[in-house]
């Protein structure tokens, strides 16, 4: 049996682990998530193309700034606000807020700081503004089946905070 290396439409199973500049895993994922190779997998292109030619068994590691990554962080997603005008649920860091805009969207914000009375929530992604690392475990790699191809077998790669591994 020949060992199977990643290219466009090759079905593949990974785990991965996101750790910051200093080393510190942020987010870990250890059950397999599935997609198929070069079909809009959802993957941000560096991670993709770095497992291009892999196989399993694989381990890969990819930097992605700011900008390739979870994006700068937005000053204009982050409220301070008296501690009195937010529910008691949300008196603690980490809690989450979902909140609507004027248009009906609604968007996920944490409880960052709670300090002198007022309490700060940051609607920005928990990894905006920084460079990042992802640690990628190549599981299973193999032909997509045609079914596979047609459903698309991509999964969501979210990650905490709402942003998408893309």
């Amino acid at each position: 049996m020949s060992i199977e290396a990643i290219k466009k439409n090759m079905y593949v199973e990974l785990t991965y682990a996101i750790l910051d500049a200093q080393g510190e895993i942020k987010e870990r994922v250890d059950i397999p998530v599935k997609y198929i190779h070069g079909r809009d997998s959802g993957l941000f292109p560096q991670i993709e193309n770095a497992l291009e030619g892999r196989a399993k068994g694989d381990r890969v590691e990819v930097f992605l700034t700011e900008h390739e990554g979870f994006g700068p962080s937005d000053p204009n997603l982050i409220f301070t606000d008296d501690i009195n005008n937010v529910p008691p649920q949300f008196h603690q860091v980490g809690a989450e807020v979902e909140m609507q805009n004027d248009r009906g969207g609604a968007k996920k914000f944490t409880v960052i700081k709670i300090e002198d009375g007022k309490l700060t929530v940051d609607g920005n992604h928990p990894l905006a503004g920084q460079t990042v690392q992802f640690v990628v475990t190549i599981g299973e790699v193999r032909l997509a089946t045609e079914e596979e191809l047609k459903s698309g077998v991509t999964q969501d790669f979210s990650v905490s905070g709402d942003a998408t591994v893309h």
